[in-house]
């Protein structure tokens, strides 16, 4: 196992409240997914997903979170902790909300309460890949401490490697 601890999973901000994963989540992760212009995965294909989200959870001690607004109750996207392109020492920071809720803060919010659970396993660093050309996620990770580290080329285009140490 890992020297890490384990990062919280029920994380709470004034405005948000970030879970685990549960099967009633499907459709709502079916239409956020829908809005990359890729197509409709199906429920059963992401009930399969959410699962294997929740093995990888049990294994690594990170997690991938939904996002649920405080007072609407409503599932707006996720938020976490994933090995990604990187390591489970130095995990990437990852998240994506509905179209809807752009420009309201939430990214920010989620993604400093998920920092603030990335400290509290004992991480020194972590990462984060954007495309280059999303410039509301970037100006998200930069308000949180992250800084440019590189950026790679790959088959769907330019990312940018984005890191910030821990304390």
């Amino acid at each position: 196992m890992t020297a890490y601890e384990t990062m919280p999973f029920h994380l709470e901000t004034e405005r948000l409240i970030l879970r685990p994963w549960a099967e009633s989540d499907a459709a709502d992760f079916c239409a956020l997914l829908s809005e990359r212009g890729k197509g409709t995965p199906t429920v059963e294909h992401i009930r399969t997903s959410i699962g294997e989200l929740l093995t990888a959870t049990a294994t690594t001690g990170i997690a991938l979170l939904p996002i649920q607004r405080r007072d609407e109750g409503d599932f707006i996207g996720y938020c976490g902790l994933i090995i990604g392109r990187s390591t489970l020492e130095e995990p990437e920071i990852a998240y994506e909300l509905f179209q809807r809720v752009h420009g309201r803060g939430y990214a920010t919010e989620a993604a400093g309460a998920v920092l603030d659970a990335a400290v509290a396993t004992g991480r020194k660093r972590l990462w984060s890949t954007v495309g280059t050309w999303n410039t509301p996620s970037l100006r998200v990770l930069e308000k949180l401490g992250f800084e440019r580290d590189h950026v790679s080329t790959e088959d769907n285009g330019e990312v940018v490697w984005l890191t910030r140490p821990l304390p």
